[in-house]
C-alpha cells in the first residue's frame, strides 16, 4: 500500500471534457448551467508532521474553461491539498479559489477507498469554510460536500456541492459542479 493511500490514484495530470457548473448568473439574474472542459493536476508533497500526526498528500490546481473558451482566461481555478492520515483514516480537501473562499472539508477513508466524500460546514472549529465580505453579504456560503469517486475504466469523476443563500433572490441554492476526467 502507497503513503497516499486512497489518493495515490489521483496523481498526475488529468482533464475532461464533460464538466457541468450549475450556478447563479448575476448578469441575467438566472441560476443556469455552464459546461466546461477542466485540467487538473495532482502532485506528491512531502511528509505533514505535526507533533505526533503524520498526513501523506498531494497539492493541487483544478483550473476550468466554458466551452468555447478554452483561449480565454479561464472562469475557475482553484489551489489547494489533500492530505490523508492512514491512523484516523481522515481525508482532508484544503483549498482557495479567487472569489474570496477558503476551505477545509474532511471525512474518513479506507486505504482502498474508491470513494472520497469530504464535507464542510461554516462556523465550525474543524472542517468549516470563511468567505470574504462581499459574499457574505450578497452569496453567504453555507455547508459544502464533495466527493471524488475512482472509476473501473480509470478514470475518476467528481461532485461537488455548495449551498448559498442568495441576496439577490432571497433564496437558498446549490451551486453544483461535476466532471469525470482522465490522465492525459
Amino acid at each position: 500500500m502507497s503513503e497516499l493511500g486512497p489518493l495515490e490514484p489521483l496523481l498526475g495530470t488529468w482533464e475532461g471534457n464533460i464538466g457541468v457548473d450549475l450556478s447563479y448568473h448575476n448578469k441575467e439574474d438566472e441560476t443556469a448551467e455552464t459546461t466546461y472542459f477542466e485540467r487538473a493536476w495532482f502532485e506528491r508533497i512531502p511528509i505533514v508532521e505535526n507533533g505526533h500526526q503524520s498526513m501523506h498528500g498531494l497539492n493541487y490546481k483544478m483550473t476550468a474553461w466554458r466551452h468555447g473558451e478554452e483561449e480565454m482566461d479561464p472562469f475557475h481555478d482553484e489551489v489547494g491539498y489533500l492530505l490523508w492520515e492512514e491512523s484516523t483514516k481522515q481525508v482532508l480537501r484544503c483549498f482557495a479559489v479567487p472569489r474570496g473562499i477558503a476551505i477545509l472539508a474532511g471525512g474518513t477513508a479506507e486505504p482502498d477507498a474508491r470513494t472520497l466524500d469530504f464535507k464542510a460546514t461554516p462556523g465550525e472549529p474543524c472542517y468549516g469554510l470563511v468567505q470574504n465580505l462581499y459574499l457574505q453579504d450578497k452569496a453567504r456560503c453555507g455547508l459544502f460536500a464533495s466527493s471524488f469517486m475512482f472509476n473501473d475504466d480509470g478514470s475518476f469523476s467528481y461532485t461537488s456541492d455548495l449551498v448559498l443563500t442568495l441576496t439577490a433572490t432571497g433564496d437558498e441554492m446549490h451551486h453544483t459542479d461535476r466532471n469525470t476526467l482522465t490522465k492525459a
